[in-house]
């Protein structure tokens, strides 16, 4: 059986996701070497690139677990991981108010031994798992509002929800968003989508204006308020491009990365990238290694004749392609700013794991 599973793996697909890697590895030395050397008192220039290369190879193991492991397993698996995953995202705010942080301070790790899981990336795994689940065992009732749209809807709100309070208002929007496309490309009626939909903003956007400072990055964003430091990354991450123009400044030259541009190697390295390696080599070759990864998960979804393997095969797919374009039109002032990364690229644990972990699926 495994070794019926190993030949059929797609190669193509590894290979896209081990060049992003790969690339993706060079640019986050490239990105962080400056914070590394100035954040350890210059004892050390690898101070991200080493951690970055730990949680790669904790990631590559639950890619190759993964893609050994029989996806139907998961089936059975469905309603435990996200009722496994709300648990998670309540706990790790119970810990933090325990803790006496308050209920506004971020609360979105949990402390497990000498490893730091981010709740909300272990959420949204198991909510593609469990949306193709429950697709698939009611498909043929899922027109029906009250009986099968409603319940897939009342797990999605609870988690969003959860991870609204973390605070990670863009991720739990991600996660929605997610979920939404999931159960559209499954046969859910749009009029009662949209209708949810409608329903969502009712709720969502006050709850995005009462945060101060998620208001003032709205306003910012349309040009609304005068104080220069909320629109301060997004103007120098600007400017980290339009340095980089056509064909970039070289590898390493980087000067926003030098204090300039606030996180360089986490939310906003695909700044550094247009940056270093230019619009040619640099912005354009990472998105088309996005879209290459997307257009194979749909050609997995499209050749598997299980219908809970389609569903999570899309699922998987507008995942890695939702956050990818998202941060890229962060970092280009399309989108106001977030705190989505880079998959494969911006530096983070609990997020290359679980994104790793859906490409062996």
């Amino acid at each position: 059986m495994i070794d019926m599973l190993i030949q059929r793996y797609d190669r193509q697909l590894l290979i896209y996701l081990g060049v992003l890697a790969v690339m993706g590895t060079v640019m986050l030395y490239s990105a962080s070497w400056y914070e590394s050397f100035a954040s350890s008192n210059g004892r050390t220039d690898m101070l991200y690139l080493q951690g970055h290369l730990k949680r790669m190879l904790v990631g590559v193991f639950f890619l190759f677990g993964f893609l050994i492991l029989d996806y139907r397993r998961l089936k059975e698996i469905a309603p435990y991981l996200v009722i496994g995953a709300i648990i998670l995202l309540i706990a790790t705010k119970a810990y933090y108010l325990a803790k006496g942080f308050g209920w506004y301070k971020p609360a979105r790790w949990l402390f497990v031994g000498p490893f730091t899981l981010q709740t909300s990336d272990f959420a949204r795994m198991a909510i593609i798992v469990f949306m193709a689940y429950y697709i698939d065992k009611k498909r043929d009732q899922l027109k029906d509002f009250q009986m099968g749209l409603l319940p897939a809807l009342s797990v999605l709100a609870v988690t969003m929800g959860l991870i609204v309070i973390q605070p990670d208002y863009s991720t739990a929007l991600m996660i929605g968003a997610i979920g939404v496309l999931i159960l559209f490309i499954g046969g859910a009626k749009i009029s009662q989508l949209s209708l949810a939909g409608a329903g969502a903003l009712l709720v969502g956007i006050p709850v995005l204006l009462s945060r101060e400072y998620r208001r003032q990055r709205i306003f910012s964003f349309f040009g609304i308020g005068d104080d220069p430091e909320v629109g301060y990354q997004a103007g120098q991450s600007l400017i980290s491009l339009g340095n980089g123009g056509i064909f970039g400044v070289g590898l390493g030259n980087s000067i926003e990365k030098n204090h300039f541009l606030p996180t360089p190697h986490t939310d906003f390295i695909f700044a550094i990238i247009g940056e270093e390696l230019g619009f040619i080599l640099g912005t354009v070759p990472v998105l088309t290694l996005f879209l290459l990864i997307f257009f194979r998960g749909l050609k997995v979804a499209k050749e598997c004749t299980d219908p809970f393997g389609v569903f999570l095969a899309v699922g998987i797919s507008f995942n890695f392609i939702l956050y990818a374009f998202v941060n890229a039109a962060v970092v280009t002032g399309i989108f106001p700013v977030t705190g989505l990364p880079m998959p494969m690229v911006s530096y983070g644990g609990s997020g290359m794991v679980i994104n790793m972990a859906l490409i062996g699926i």
